[in-house]
């Protein structure tokens, strides 16, 4: 329900100087925003000295920006370069770089920010450019030598300067060349902790746990009560996988620093992805009590509560967020969702619709249609479908699927399989679009299809566990497929072994097997996960082939009063209750 963010290493920004980086011009391709060479408005108190340009150096300026407007980049560029040339003002100089940064012209960029540096040596912004032009040309001493000016001039702005080279490097995956200069600057600042933070960051960018653990770790010997270091050694825990280490550093943070809201949140989540929401609740009652207008911890804890089953407490909570102007939308679709747990489609429709705004308008749309579908009243269903493909024109694969779904539940199995047909001439691998169509085509008795589409997505997913599960669940129809069956869902019981649905499967293969006592087994631990049709059908069958007919029958009769219409129960009812068998 929470979305869990264990990791997010940066907010990359854009270099400040390349604000100006170029934009669309009316219909002559792109152009990059001029240099205001009159002062401007905002500049009262303190006047830049006035600059006497000759007019051969204002022709070269006219002329770059017009080339520039025309997207001719390089005669904008050598206008801009002679001008700096001609004139010291460093605005020229800079807009010269911005220029060959643009068209990664690493020679000219170096000349240009020379330039603006001699020009203005204090400069951080273009002694950033400077290190960005060092980096992309590979040359790591000139980049730590920027870097370490950066440092020595701007020690606070230093990590933001640092994240904001790796933004742009990212985007050519070199963050691991700033990594070695930032270690070549460790030599000249061994004991900085900010450096060894800042490659600990870097290194979980690049996806290696190992070196940001063993930088962290520096970090905290240099500066040990340093919160936001201890902050990203739990992420770093939390990321790789290990919670338990997670909650426990977090724990110990937490007490350390009491009042640091940051910290008891992130907490709270990582014991939402440990599935420990009662001690996810107690962390977000805990911050509500120490501040009763945090409304982010309010509206979390009534989705802790959604998770609890504690509806009326979630009811409770959403209910009073809806006197919240920024959280009214959201509180109102949750609301909607306990009404539709409830069964009470009309009062759950009128939530719904009251999500006009926000994050969650498209999921309010589908869950509106989703209890119609319910409820049967599948022309209310579709027509607020077609309503909902003109609002949300990108969510067309969504809709489409679910258009699937609509044809699916009225049983209209070939209207879905042609709308999927058609959707794969289209977008041949995609991967919904194959595994739906796959399901649709095992009530229409293609299982070719059925096959030929699963193992489409195994190519492209070799662990794809939804795939590994259908297949081998669909060669379950053919005897002499068993053993084929059986590979593909002892694979998929390997990468998921507690999915209730994975495990009725492998206990159903037991029992075509003839391994009725191990197919109780597996099909009674699969039901007590999930108490859904089909596993009842399946384990009633097979407690009745064990000869615990009483239970299969009691089995049944709960399961049937639930859902009277399943077709896996009444079919269980025809052949074995009614058969006499």
């Amino acid at each position: 329900m929470l979305i869990f963010r264990v990791f997010s290493v940066i907010a990359f920004v854009l270099l400040n100087s390349c604000a100006n980086s170029p934009a669309k011009s009316n219909g002559q391709g792109e152009s990059v925003a001029p240099v205001k060479i009159a002062e401007s408005e905002g500049k009262t108190q303190q006047k830049e000295p006035k600059t006497s340009i000759d007019p051969d150096v204002l022709f070269m300026l006219l002329t770059a920006e017009l080339a520039g407007q025309r997207g001719q980049y390089d005669i904008a560029l050598e206008g801009y370069m002679e001008a700096a040339k001609r004139v010291h003002d460093p605005r020229f100089a800079e807009r010269a770089a911005t220029i060959a940064l643009y068209m990664k012209d690493s020679k000219k960029a170096n000349e240009a920010v020379g330039l603006w540096l001699r020009q203005e040596p204090g400069n951080q912004t273009a002694r950033k450019i400077a290190a960005l032009s060092a980096l992309r040309a590979g040359n790591k001493q000139a980049a730590a030598g920027h870097l370490d000016l950066l440092l020595k001039t701007d020690s606070a702005g230093f990590e933001n300067a640092v994240l904001e080279l790796a933004g742009v490097l990212q985007k050519d995956n070199k963050e691991a060349l700033l990594y070695d200069v930032l270690e070549r600057l460790l030599l000249k600042h061994p004991d900085n902790a900010d450096i060894y933070f800042m490659q600990s960051l870097l290194a979980m960018q690049m996806k290696n746990k190992n070196l940001a653990e063993k930088n962290i770790q520096q970090v905290l010997k240099l500066k040990p009560d340093w919160d936001k270091a201890l902050i990203f050694q739990a992420q770093i825990a939390a990321f790789s996988g290990d919670l338990n280490r997670a909650k426990a550093l977090l724990t110990e943070t937490a007490n350390k620093y009491p009042d640091n809201v940051k910290i008891k949140k992130l907490l709270a989540q990582v014991l939402i992805k440990a599935e420990d929401y009662q001690e996810a609740g107690k962390v977000y009652q805990s911050m509500m009590l120490a501040d009763p207008k945090d409304i982010e911890s309010q509206f979390a804890l009534g989705l802790v509560h959604l998770q609890l089953e504690q509806d009326d407490q979630a009811e409770e909570i959403f209910k009073k967020l809806l006197e919240q102007p920024d959280w009214q939308y959201q509180a109102s679709f949750y609301l909607g969702k306990i009404e539709e747990k409830k069964g009470n489609t009309e009062k759950a429709l009128a939530w719904f619709d009251k999500v006009k705004d926000g994050p969650l308008v498209f999921d309010a749309s589908l869950s509106a249609i989703s209890v119609l579908a319910k409820d049967k009243r599948y022309y209310e269903a579709n027509s607020r479908l077609v309503t909902l493909q003109a609002q949300f024109p990108k969510q067309k694969l969504r809709i489409m699927l679910i258009q699937a779904e609509l044809y699916s539940q009225q049983k209209q199995y070939q209207q879905a399989f042609n709308l999927l047909t058609k959707a794969l001439a289209d977008s041949p691998d995609q991967k919904e679009l194959l595994y739906t169509r796959a399901l649709i085509a095992e009530h229409i008795g293609k299982s070719d299809v059925v096959e030929s589409d699963l193992k489409k997505i195994l190519v492209q997913q070799p662990d794809n566990v939804e795939a590994l599960n259908a297949l081998g669940y669909t060669l379950l129809n053919k005897p002499e497929r068993y053993a084929e069956a059986e590979k593909y869902l002892q694979r998929a019981l390997g990468l998921q072994p507690d999915e209730a649905v994975i495990i009725d499967s492998y206990g159903w293969l037991q029992f075509k097997l003839g391994h009725i006592q191990k197919a109780v087994e597996y099909l009674q631990k699969a039901y007590q996960k999930q108490q859904e049709s089909e596993i009842a059908a399946h384990l009633a069958e097979a407690l009745w082939a064990s000869g615990r007919k009483d239970e299969a029958r009691e089995l049944f009769n709960k399961a049937i009063r639930n859902s009277p219409q399943d077709e896996y129960l009444l079919d269980f009812q025809r052949r074995i209750l009614n058969g006499k068998q």
